[in-house]
């Protein structure tokens, strides 16, 4: 009996393993439909999930049945289904991205040492949402649901720098560009320089431009249309982040934006290339 019962159970293990290879191999196929709006063929679907075109059919029909994909008879391809839109939107609905958020500001936090906060747009402003704060002594403290005008703020101009030169400019039309520090940006020939220089560095600085001695890093959080709706900043005393820190603090605090974007099922765009 003891030598049977491995022969008994090898082949529920060997069950159970296809199982979730077949899972793995469908949710492969899934993502590959959604990189495409035009669909694929089951020859570019097959190649490109790495799986002969007999096991990658046997898959999409089993996907089709339950509605996860479609296929259009008329162009031959492959497309993400009505279900697959179904599931999403019920995430869509209930997600909550500043929980969603949290667990990358607190890694971001212990890395950096710093307050890290996440910002979203609101009107003409940018609303501190949540906060993870230094365990230094002497840290930078923005409460929740504080405001802050987008100029002179690093997660206000993190999120100008992704929208629409006209916006920008019905927003400052309103605001206008108020002085707080002889760092602080004033015309809008000025700010407009600063986003193109933040597109093409993927994150943003307040230079002590609201307060001086507090220096802060942002960078952009984008939904699954591309847009920007957030952003996520550090901010901290200048003195510990100094000038010599701020390029490799920005490539954390742009890393840990895009690990936002896509925990929210969002799409950064292609950063803008230096001329």
């Amino acid at each position: 009996m003891t030598q049977a019962m491995p022969e008994k159970a090898a082949p529920a293990a060997k069950r159970a393993e296809g199982g979730v290879q077949s899972i793995g191999r469908a949710m492969s196929i899934l993502d590959r439909l959604a990189e495409t709006d035009i669909g694929l063929t089951l020859t570019e679907l097959a190649r490109g999930v790495a799986l002969p075109p007999s096991t990658t059919h046997r898959i999409l029909t089993t996907l089709q049945r339950y509605r996860f994909v479609r296929f259009d008879g008329a162009s031959m391809t492959w497309q993400i289904g009505v279900q697959a839109f179904v599931v999403g939107n019920v995430f869509a609905r209930s997600r909550d991205v500043a929980s969603l958020a949290t667990p990358h500001l607190r890694r971001l936090m212990g890395r950096t040492g710093e307050t890290v906060n996440y910002f979203t747009h609101s009107g003409d402003a940018v609303v501190c949402m949540t906060q993870v704060q230094s365990q230094q002594m002497v840290r930078a403290i923005s409460r929740p649901g504080i405001s802050s005008e987008m100029h002179r703020s690093a997660a206000g101009k993190a999120i100008l720098a992704h929208m629409e030169a006209s916006e920008v400019n019905e927003i400052i039309a309103r605001t206008g560009l108020r002085r707080y520090t002889e760092n602080t940006i004033t015309t809008l020939e000025d700010l407009h320089l600063e986003l193109g220089k933040i597109r093409q560095r993927g994150f943003s600085i307040d230079n002590e431009e609201f307060s001086l001695g507090l220096r802060c890093i942002a960078a952009p959080i984008f939904d699954e249309a591309g847009a920007v709706q957030a952003a996520i900043s550090l901010a901290g005393p200048a003195s510990r982040i100094a000038e010599a820190r701020v390029e490799n603090l920005g490539a954390t605090v742009a890393h840990c934006a895009h690990s936002v974007t896509a925990e929210i099922g969002g799409k950064a765009p292609p950063l803008t290339q230096q001329a």
